[in-house]
């Protein structure tokens, strides 16, 4: 660099003494040929110095495939939806669905829209952050409600729906082998979490059997150690605070266990988390990754010390593998989740009494499964491969279920909680950062012991997109 930046300097003062000289005299004189030939060495060294300057901005931060390589890094995701569902969507269907067999509804939604952006510091030091708005966020203000003889000030809900600050880290990178990140994070626990973007899925919606039963985007404060290998081996270690099991149910079994419902995530009990990603062999992604944890007393209740409650820790144990394999126009990908609660008996019987408990039966175990395939049409037309578009016929297959076992054993209570559902739909990509997806899917439930429960067929369509940009 020093030397670029004195050879410059050398030619510039060359340069004038020559011309001032060439000026002044007419005793001494420039070729026409050996003055271009000086201007266009020193083009060449600027044109080097500009490559240097270049090379020193690019950050060595790029996990995120697409990120533009310069300091500042701006992106998103988000998808835009419709469905018709044929069955109801009444809280009671379960109850007595023999009176919701030809239900049916609609919705149009924003199920996520995510604004992230990000910074490098320099000498290994970045920060990034994502703000997420799901369903469109929400629309709530103060208005003067005017009455007979006065006035009030009331609260207007207009739209329902989230707004949360999904991640907000920073970053320490020594090398390619050990990186420090402290602050809000994915845990990246199960194949949609680590790879939740919209383009990393056939369907309008996410797939719902991890969906379901964990989290999703699953975001906590915690501090990392990560890193890759030469041969293709990504790896990252977390501590973090533990779940919830106040906030456990049958329907969602941990999901919510990550949330809080105060300003703060209480942390009186404490968790790990894992991932590897094996990424060696081109086109094929392979993912290994786990979570354990106590999950009773992290609460400010005051009642979860008695006899009763003696010795109840609530450990979370899941463990899931997940795949993606791309080459030959085919799309293929894959997971399945599986999960232990400890003490489930008596976390549902301390959850009946809780006031931020949803009061129903938590699984002691709990599982997701699913594959799904496409194959890229687009790329038999030339014309169309050589313009980016991809064109993709997929199918899916997923069996969950959140109530897989109560207590360690099979039970049929709650059976409705556990399903196969099949789906097939058509993605098309006009430009690689935008796409739109129509599917149809069908849920088929599982059977109670005395009980036939409907099964619920839908169909969908999206716009979606996922991409790094500039502003």
């Amino acid at each position: 660099m020093k030397r670029i930046l004195a050879g410059t300097g050398l030619l510039l003062i060359l340069l004038f003494v020559t011309n001032q000289t060439f000026a002044s005299s007419d005793s001494i004189r420039v070729s026409r040929e050996e003055w271009q030939s000086l201007q266009q060495r020193v083009e060449a060294l600027e044109q080097a110095q500009a490559v240097a300057d270049q090379k020193q901005d690019i950050p060595k931060n790029n996990e995120v495939p697409g990120w533009i390589h310069n300091r500042l890094r701006i992106g998103g995701y988000g998808e835009i939806t419709a469905k018709r569902c044929f069955y109801s969507n009444k809280y009671v269907r379960y109850i007595t669905p023999e009176k919701y067999k030809n239900d049916s509804y609609g919705e149009f939604d924003l199920p996520h829209f995510v604004i992230n952006l990000g910074y490098d510091f320099g000498r290994g030091w970045s920060f990034n952050t994502e703000i997420e708005f799901e369903h469109g966020g929400v629309e709530a203000a103060k208005e003067i409600e005017e009455q007979e003889g006065g006035s009030e000030v009331e609260t207007e809900v207009e739209r329902g729906g989230e707004v949360a600050l999904e991640q907000f880290w920073i970053e320490k990178r020594f090398n390619d082998y050990a990186v420090i990140r402290a602050g809000m994070q994915v845990i990246p626990v199960g194949g949609l979490n680590a790879h939740h973007e919209s383009n990393e899925y056939f369907g309008v919606y996410r797939p719902e059997g991890e969906y379901t039963i964990l989290p999703s985007t699953w975001h906590e404060v915690a501090l990392t150690f990560m890193g890759k290998t030469k041969f293709g081996l990504h790896y990252q270690a977390m501590f973090l605070p533990g779940l919830d099991s106040d906030r456990f149910s049958r329907k969602n079994w941990i999901k919510t266990g990550a949330g809080s419902p105060y300003e703060f995530k209480l942390a009186n009990v404490y968790a790990g988390a894992a991932r590897l990603e094996y990424r060696g062999v081109q086109g094929l992604r392979l993912g290994l990754s786990g979570y354990c944890g106590s999950s009773f007393r992290n609460s400010l209740s005051d009642n979860v010390n008695g006899e009763l409650y003696k010795g109840v820790t609530g450990l979370v144990s899941i463990g899931s593998v997940d795949f993606r394999y791309s080459d030959y126009n085919v799309v293929v990908r894959g997971q399945f989740t599986y999960g232990h609660l400890g003490d489930a008996q008596l976390i549902t019987k301390y959850n009946s009494t809780s006031q931020v408990s949803n009061k129903t039966r938590v699984a002691s175990d709990a599982l997701a499964g699913g594959v799904e395939v496409g194959y890229d049409f687009f790329a038999l037309n030339e014309r169309l491969r050589n313009q980016k578009q991809k064109f993709y016929v997929f199918a899916r297959y997923e069996y969950y279920d959140s109530m897989f076992r109560y207590n360690g054993n099979p039970t049929t209570v709650n059976a409705w909680c556990g399903r196969h559902r099949m789906a097939a739909g058509l993605n098309y990509y006009p430009i690689p950062q935008v796409g739109v997806k129509a599917e149809y899917a069908y849920a088929i439930l599982k059977k109670g012991s005395n009980i036939t429960y409907n099964d619920e067929p839908m169909v969908a369509v999206g716009i979606v997109f996922a991409g790094m940009f500039r502003p």
